[in-house]
């Protein structure tokens, strides 16, 4: 037993992790009130995090990980990470949707609660994050770098467009972004998956000058994006005085906003990943 897995600061960020979330879900499952799509996701975030760091946890305090056939550091600092963004997603998203002004009732205040202990779960994500990435010069575990957090970042920002596409196939502009975010997401998420699985040192060719190749030629994809997405989207076209929650012209302006994230994430990579092979 490997007593370390809960005493340290990682150990400790990860307790308070599974006790917020498990929290958070309890008191939204307590209230009944979760059955759109946007409650589900909610929920289903709270939930997946709380069993994969239960899990983690478990697994460090047995020192049953290395009988796993994947790359330990990589995997965690990769769920960190993505753990962060979902809860910091769910955070937003759940207040937003079923909260309403005034919260007096204690139905409401229940709401309240889960939503304070998710945002304190995503700070204790966050925490583990800044604890796990690697320090300068260190690339034994290359998802806890920089780049490497840049590309769960990249891959979860990619979701988060799929998820609020509509009506693009009326405009071949659109369906080029479309086409660009589905390119850079499938290769991103094999370069994540591929680090874990520990597969990258199968590629016949130097991983870092590929990777910087990548990450350029995906940012100069990103910026036509960038461009054409809201030329196409809001060419002629005013917000509707009905725009209510799922409406396409929100739903494009968030896909916008989505894409400028993305373009500023592949910068910052490609200026990290051509510091650690050519500097």
């Amino acid at each position: 037993v490997n007593l370390r897995a809960l005493t340290s600061w990682v150990g400790i960020a990860r307790i308070f992790a599974v006790v917020l979330s498990c929290l958070t879900f309890s008191l939204v499952a307590s209230t009944g009130n979760f059955g759109s799509p946007y409650g589900t996701w909610c929920m289903f975030t709270w939930c997946f995090c709380f069993i994969v760091t239960l899990l983690v946890l478990l697994l460090e305090l047995l020192e049953l990980y290395p009988m796993l056939p994947l790359s330990w550091d990589d995997f965690t600092s990769a769920f960190s990470m993505l753990a962060a963004l979902m809860v910091f997603t769910s955070s937003v998203v759940f207040p937003s949707t079923f909260i309403s002004s005034p919260c007096s009732s204690d139905y409401c205040a229940r709401q309240a609660v889960a939503t304070t202990a998710s945002c304190l779960c995503f700070l204790a994500y966050a925490v583990e994050v800044g604890l796990t990435r690697a320090k300068p010069g260190d690339i034994s575990s290359f998802l806890s770098t920089v780049p490497g957090l840049l590309k769960v970042f990249e891959a979860y920002v990619a979701c988060l467009i799929f998820s609020l596409l509509d009506e693009y196939n009326k405009e071949s502009g659109l369906m080029w972004c479309v086409a660009v975010y589905s390119i850079c997401f499938i290769f991103t998420l094999f370069i994540v998956i591929f680090t874990i699985g520990r597969c990258l040192t199968y590629i016949p060719c130097p991983l870092d000058k590929m990777l910087v190749g990548y990450n350029l030629l995906a940012l100069l994809m990103y910026i036509t994006a960038t461009v054409l997405w809201p030329l196409y989207s809001f060419r002629g076209q005013n917000r509707p005085n009905s725009c209510g929650r799922s409406c396409s012209w929100d739903k494009h302006l968030g896909i916008t906003f989505l894409t400028i994230f993305n373009l500023i994430a592949y910068l910052v990579d490609l200026v990290y990943s051509s510091r650690m092979v050519f500097i």
